[in-house]
């Protein structure tokens, strides 16, 4: 019997679509996340512009980029909660409502505060969003199919950062900073008009939502806010302010921290006990008991480093280190983006047939490789500069894409169905702090080692051999990182205990 049209439920769209149904579900997922991850990379290109226009100094000018990622981060931990009290359709259509609100406000700024609002909406709405793909694939797909899923999705995710800076250079020299805005635009209403039609209005469980289930873990929520921003700022202090004050902050991201991990045994012990009553815990530490989401977690963490960080240091390198013109960044990265989608297209059918461990071991050799094959270019041979540079990139966005569509897998598939949502979440989080956190990490080794061959950081020029030094000591951490993370690789290895909730 067919279903009545109006049940939105995951069993009455499966019946009603078909077979097809879970790739219109990620395509309909896809299409928001890409408008989510375009809004974060795309607006580096404006800042300039923006800068003049408002008449600001590069370290306010930055608040648009820092505002947004810390919005980002924190509030992927709120997916799992927003998802079991309102389902998948009306917590996703909300976000794609508020990222489409935030770029034209953003757009139609005329006040530095309102554009910094606007990019702090824009971010709560990409951190919900990002983690409700990976619980759609590992939901949606049969184990067979989850890898073939994570290769087609992720395909399409990174072309968004890998040709949204090129289209929004072109915006803005034609239109101006505002155009950035307006970008996700077109991908919000289309992605909404997907949500109404496949994505369902249960929750990750399967049932329908519960608008008067357990509260929001608000303490929780504010301790992670408050570490988080301790850390990224402090980070930031360490890199050119005062060593008193970041000191003074880090040690309030490690006290925010300890606080936080004693809130969440405290809320899980009292959930346990009364479950009918008080609240879920924001980030369920029991998950850790699985080893191999313990280790996918590690290895998420030090990704998000190695990511980040490369893709600051890799553009300063060119024009700082090397003394090549901007125009170079954009000729090696492109490239390097779009063998980095086929890439990740190739490895998801590699992961539905390949134990996940040794996808991802071998992505994080490759991409160590690429770092530390860095010091191999020579100044002195400005012809072969260029296609090392091009060699290299490219070598690491391999890495990147075997790594890409197999650590969730990888990490998740030890854990209970009910708690794919908090895994989810929990992985996406710590990637994204990895991520900011890599940043600032490559900007105070660079600076470090610059110092200490009396070196320093300019735009043009010359090469030195100094600065060169400095450079590819800072590309050789990077590649220790990448290499340290392989101990945690090789033990996303299934073994022969399960999950200790199973």
């Amino acid at each position: 019997m067919t279903p009545p049209s109006s049940d939105h439920s995951l069993p009455a769209l499966r019946a009603r679509h078909g077979e097809r149904y879970r790739w219109l579900l990620l395509l309909s997922v896809m299409v928001g996340t890409m408008a989510a991850i375009m809004s974060s990379t795309v607006i580096n290109v404006a800042i300039p512009d923006m800068s003049h226009h408002f008449t600001l100094g590069q370290e306010r000018a930055q608040w648009v980029t820092s505002g947004f990622m810390a919005a980002m981060t924190v509030s992927m931990l709120t997916t799992p909660w927003l998802l079991s009290r309102f389902g998948y359709r009306r917590t996703y259509v909300g976000c794609m409502w508020l990222l489409m609100v935030g770029g034209v406000a953003g757009g139609f700024a005329n006040d530095y505060p309102l554009v910094l609002a606007a990019r702090v909406a824009e971010g709560l709405a990409a951190g919900v969003v990002q983690p409700i793909p990976a619980i759609i694939i590992l939901r949606a797909f049969q184990p067979h199919e989850q890898g073939r899923a994570s290769g087609i999705f992720g395909m399409g995710v990174v072309l968004a950062p890998a040709l949204g800076p090129s289209i929004g250079g072109l915006l803005v020299d034609a239109f101006g900073w505002r155009s950035i805005f307006f970008m996700v635009v077109p991908f919000c209403i289309a992605s909404l008009w997907l949500a109404h039609r496949y994505v369902p209005t249960t929750s990750p469980g399967g049932v329908a939502a519960n608008a008067q289930g357990s509260g929001l873990d608000w303490l929780g929520l504010l301790l992670a806010a408050v570490g988080t921003l301790c850390l990224l700022n402090g980070l930031v202090e360490l890199h050119g302010g005062a060593a008193a004050t970041a000191a003074a902050l880090l040690a309030g991201a490690a006290c925010a921290l300890v606080a936080f991990v004693g809130l969440q045994r405290r809320t899980l012990r009292a959930r346990r006990q009364q479950p009918d009553q008080g609240v879920d815990p924001l980030m369920n530490l029991s998950l850790f008991k699985d080893r191999r989401f313990a280790m996918g977690s590690i290895v998420a963490f030090i990704y998000g480093i190695a990511l980040f960080g490369s893709t600051y240091l890799l553009p300063v390198y060119i024009q700082s280190g090397l003394g090549l013109s901007a125009s170079y960044v954009g000729s090696i990265l492109l490239p390097a983006g779009l063998v980095l989608a086929v890439t990740i297209a190739m490895v998801g059918r590699l992961a539905d047939r390949q134990p996940t461990h040794r996808l991802v071991s071998i992505g994080l050799v490759l991409l160590s490789a690429s770092f530390a094959l860095m010091v191999t270019l020579d100044p002195g041979r400005p012809t072969q500069i260029f296609a090392l540079l091009v060699a290299w990139a490219v070598l690491g966005r391999i890495g990147l894409g075997f790594i890409l569509p197999s650590l969730n897998i990888g990490a998740m598939r030890g854990l209970q169905s009910v708690d794919i949502a908090q895994g989810a979440s929990v992985i996406n989080f710590l990637r994204m702090l990895g991520g900011a956190a890599g940043v600032s990490l490559c900007g105070i080794v660079l600076e470090w080692r610059l110092a200490a061959h009396g070196a320093q950081i300019t735009t043009g020029g010359a090469a030195t051999a100094e600065r060169i030094m400095a450079f590819e000591e800072t590309f050789l951490m990077l590649a220790a990182i990448c290499a340290l993370a392989l101990t945690a690789a090789l033990r996303l290895k299934p073994g022969a205990t399960p999950h200790a909730s199973q």
